[in-house]
């Protein structure tokens, strides 16, 4: 396993930024707050971009830190944040951690999703995308990170196929359809940084998107048209976050 290091650069600059304890903080695994807080999205021309962690890049988990105490206990804290805010995915960073780490599920009761199925659990480290489908379907996102926010709609691959490591540090390779690759899709959202609101065109209030969806108004998981933007616009099938990361910089 390659594991690229947050270059020199990066570091002073973030150590400049934020300074060396919080950024060492959002760079470790450890997790020591009991009340963890979801991270909110911050606008663009915003200054307090430079050290909101949706907007930083997240590193590599280690080869070493596979099976570790830390690693299991950010992903339970990460498990447990998502649950409490009924949230059907998760990404580190929404948890103030610089981690390439996500979590997928969708309960056949969630409130907000049912509609669309159930999910299972899932845990994605380091992934990547490898292949996706020639069709888009359209989907209108919330995020934990944008409370309160409105609603925006953007394409999304009809599918995806990924590969990534387990916690255990097996790495493992699948498909996901449907639902579940809207849910990957809008968690390695946050991966290449920000959310939906970064991307979308498109807004409604959540009430009145409910009332055009029941009554047919608008289209909702149908195919997306060619002007819809994409979510993980920028992003070349089959490259690692790392290198995403880096070709954005240069």
């Amino acid at each position: 396993m390659n594991c690229i290091k947050p270059s020199l650069t990066l570091l002073f600059i973030a150590s400049i930024l934020f300074g060396c304890d919080a950024m060492n903080e959002r760079l470790s695994l450890k997790i020591e707050a009991t009340e963890l807080q979801v991270i909110q999205q911050v606008p663009e021309g915003n200054p307090a971009r430079s050290t909101n962690p949706l907007y930083l890049p997240p590193r590599e988990i280690k080869e070493k830190e596979f099976q570790s105490e830390e690693l299991n206990a950010l992903i339970d804290a990460m498990y447990s944040t998502m649950l409490e805010k009924a949230g059907v995915g998760i990404a580190a960073n929404q948890i103030g951690k610089q981690m390439q780490v996500f979590i997928i599920e969708a309960k056949a009761d969630n409130p907000r999703y049912k509609v669309l199925g159930s999910v299972p659990k899932q845990i994605f480290i380091n992934p990547r995308i490898t292949s996706v489908s020639k069709e888009k379907k359209n989907f209108w996102h919330g995020c934990l990170s944008a409370d309160g926010m409105e609603r925006g709609n953007v394409a999304t691959y009809e599918w995806i196929e990924y590969e990534c490591f387990d916690a255990e540090g097996n790495l493992k390779q699948g498909k996901l359809e449907g639902f579940a690759a809207v849910i990957f899709q809008h968690e390695f959202r946050h991966m290449l940084n920000g959310t939906y609101l970064d991307v979308a065109h498109e807004f409604l209030p959540k009430s009145e998107l409910d009332e055009k969806i029941s009554t047919g108004a608008i289209p909702f998981f149908e195919k997306a048209d060619a002007s819809l933007p994409l979510l993980i616009e920028g992003y070349k099938i089959g490259e690692t976050l790392d290198a995403f990361h880096a070709r954005r910089k240069s």
